[in-house]
């Protein structure tokens, strides 16, 4: 069953029966995230997304807002889908993580303009991220941001091909940094289109 499919009201259980199951769910989704996390440098964290790591946002939503109608659980269901990886692209939450001791408004100020500068490499394919709109200005940028890299049969291809080097990359001016993802990160990602 693929993991980039959209969510339906039947997929969430909402806050009373999801209380029975939470901690299991959670422990298993947690562990499912471990691999799809990624740390850029030392203030930047991606976390890729699919059906698991979104029907649980949704069900923690649910649940802190006690949102139990089903026309409020759908309209949760509907933000969520919007970050749902596609058939043709992979999606992710990237998160920007201050030191505790950083002014937030001088050092996210330094990170305007990120939203042009991030690149996933699969194989010897460089795919620039689509940020979705709304989320920075040329002179603030929010700490939580919603990206997209649009990708064809040939990236596909290599993405399910064991062993293919995978890596993030942030070309930013003041923020240059490339890490190396892992094998496990790489079958994570194309497990979700079997």
């Amino acid at each position: 069953m693929s993991l980039v499919r959209p969510i339906t009201r039947r997929d969430i259980k909402g806050p009373a029966l999801y209380a029975t199951i939470r901690d299991d769910y959670r422990n298993r989704v947690i562990a499912l995230k471990r691999p799809r996390r990624v740390l850029v440098g030392d203030r930047v964290a991606m976390v890729f997304e699919n059906r698991h790591t979104l029907t649980l946002q949704i069900e923690e939503m649910c649940r802190a807002e006690n949102l139990t109608r089903d026309d409020q659980i759908d309209a949760e269901i509907a933000v969520y889908n919007e970050l749902m990886p596609t058939e043709g692209s992979l999606s992710a939450t990237l998160f920007i993580e201050l030191p505790t001791d950083a002014d937030p408004y001088v050092a996210l100020r330094e990170l305007v303009g990120l939203d042009e500068h991030v690149v996933l490499h699969i194989g010897g394919h460089a795919v620039r991220a689509s940020f979705e709109p709304g989320r920075s200005t040329d002179d603030k940028i929010s700490a939580v941001q919603y990206i997209r890299f649009v990708v064809d049969a040939e990236v596909f291809a290599a993405l399910r091909t064991p062993g293919t080097p995978i890596a993030m990359e942030i070309d930013h001016p003041s923020y240059r940094h490339r890490v190396d993802g892992s094998e496990e990160l790489r079958a994570s990602l194309a497990a979700d289109y079997a």
